[in-house]
């Protein structure tokens, strides 16, 4: 019998995750959907069917990490084969006027959470031989603007992660892929209001969603040899 991919998705109950999430449904994935709010995640698992599953879970938290981590690897039969470390916090404010709570909330969740997730899983990867990390970049990964000193901070950390991992995991059949996309119109951006702001791409022009989880996707379908080391995308 063929088996069955499994994926773990962080930030799973909208945007960026749920495109991600349904792009591998409908590959025929089985996923197991990770946010902090439960009742958009149990609608979107509701949505997907059976070959979705909900974990509500606090992902800067590491004992509720370990937690889950060992949930997901006794509901799926082992570690997953595809990580995608998803979840992402972005909060605007110059420097001198940002709280050190906010700071902290963005380092945490935007760098700490990926970190905790992947211990808790890479272990149970690495003795198999096999599967694929996906971490989820940004133009901030490379690019700082003004009022974004948490978030590109988080993201340029993030990208070192990556790259570590990529070089520790060389060799191993465990792939590590980077993603960094360009301005994405995810809800991310209610509350900014970017069309209303100078400096700021319109939400016309922004990338989708989907177009990120189509070169997700693309990136841990390549044959076990290649590995996709970093994609980075903008708006044509």
């Amino acid at each position: 019998m063929t088996h069955r991919l499994t994926a773990v998705i962080t930030g799973a109950s909208r945007g960026i995750g749920a495109a991600i999430a349904r792009r591998c449904t409908a590959e025929g994935v089985r996923v197991a959907l990770l946010a902090r709010t439960p009742a958009p995640l149990h609608a979107l698992a509701s949505e997907l069917g059976d070959g979705a599953q909900a974990y509500a879970c606090d992902l800067t938290d590491a004992d509720a990490v370990r937690a889950v981590a060992s949930r997901i690897e006794g509901d799926f039969g082992g570690a997953p084969d595809l990580l995608i470390n998803n979840a992402g916090l972005f909060q605007l404010a110059p420097v001198d006027e940002m709280s050190a709570a906010d700071f902290s909330a963005v380092v945490q969740t935007n760098l700490i959470a990926p970190f905790l997730l992947t211990r808790a899983l890479l272990p149970a990867m690495r003795a198999r031989g096999s599967g694929t990390i996906v971490t989820l970049g940004s133009i901030a990964d490379r690019a700082v603007f003004p009022e974004n000193g948490a978030y590109a901070a988080s993201k340029y950390g993030l990208r070192a992660l990556h790259e570590a991992m990529r070089m520790e995991l060389r060799g191993s059949g465990v792939r590590a892929t980077l993603v960094s996309p360009g301005p994405v119109d995810t809800p991310l951006w209610d509350a900014v209001n970017p069309d209303e702001r100078a400096g700021f791409t319109p939400r016309a022009s922004m990338l989708t969603a989907a177009d990120v989880a189509d070169a997700i996707w693309f990136a841990v379908a390549r044959p076990a040899r290649v590995n996709i080391d970093e994609l980075r995308l903008s708006r044509s």
